[in-house]
């Protein structure tokens, strides 16, 4: 919406982004992400507006009509009102390294999108290098998964998995309550704007769910809930230790302990 015109601002009405990329709305989305978190944390809001009532509603409508009925049923009309907006961490853009079948170093596990290192995409989230990825990535992981899969033979002799002496959990609240700790850890101190310091302190508050849920985990009978909840404990630790190996920023690893490098001017 940015590219068809719709304009950043402020609760009060007020645009911000001059104040941060000479492009204005229309800047890099790692560079917009960081400006809506600096003005949401400078007004105390947890949102800014994205506006775009100053152009034509029919064809409004016409450009983004899943955005127009979804924003309706909430009662938002986008050609009227401005849209309540925040930021998204992307945290694993550019990390996966693959070979030229998208296929990852461990065997048969491919990685396709943002979250892979095929040198298509790089560092940051761009909106049109999600169609290279699938037109060229998973193309070429759907043609070698299939040219490999007759060859592989799966394991029938694993056995039933035995929870004698385990119970359900009292208390599903003990899991969903986790979850939502473990968004908050990754969202206030790993999301948008890092730092040494926060991100140290995400892995000591993660070491305590890490620890409280193992526990659980042992002594209860196995769940969908539950086992979610330790995957994203797991990668949540995988973000947090690359980010803290990280001496540098990279589109939208982003750290204030190491800026991006600014650019000198050419001398005329």
């Amino acid at each position: 919406m940015r590219g068809y015109g719709a304009v950043l601002k402020n609760l009060d009405g007020t645009e911000f982004m001059q104040k941060y990329d000479e492009r204005l709305s229309l800047a890099p989305r790692d560079i917009v992400a960081r400006a809506i978190d600096s003005e949401m944390k400078l007004h105390g809001t947890d949102h800014v507006f994205l506006d775009v009532t100053h152009k034509d509603a029919d064809e409004t409508r016409r450009h983004f009509p899943n955005i127009y009925e979804k924003c309706f049923s909430l009662g938002i009309d986008i050609t009227r009102d401005m849209i309540p907006v925040a930021p998204a961490a992307h945290y694993l853009c550019g990390g996966i390294d693959v070979d030229l079948n998208g296929e990852s170093s461990i065997k048969r596990l491919y990685a396709l999108g943002e979250c892979s290192r095929t040198g298509l995409h790089g560092g940051n989230r761009l909106a049109s290098n999600s169609l290279i990825e699938a037109v060229v990535y998973a193309d070429a992981a759907a043609r070698h998964a299939s040219s490999v899969i007759s060859g592989y033979d799966l394991r029938n002799d694993v056995p039933e998995w035995n929870d004698e002496g385990t119970v359900h959990p009292e208390e599903m609240v003990l899991i969903t309550q986790s979850i939502k700790e473990v968004n908050q850890i990754m969202g206030y101190y790993v999301g948008i704007v890092r730092s040494d310091l926060r991100l140290k302190r995400a892995w000591n508050r993660l070491d305590i769910l890490y620890e409280e849920t193992e526990k659980l985990f042992k002594v209860s009978k196995p769940s969908r809930e539950l086992c979610e909840l330790r995957n994203i404990i797991n990668v949540a630790y995988l973000i947090m230790r690359q980010a803290m190996e990280r001496k540098e920023s990279r589109g939208l690893h982003y750290t204030v302990d190491y800026p991006h490098p600014t650019v000198p001017a050419e001398k005329p």
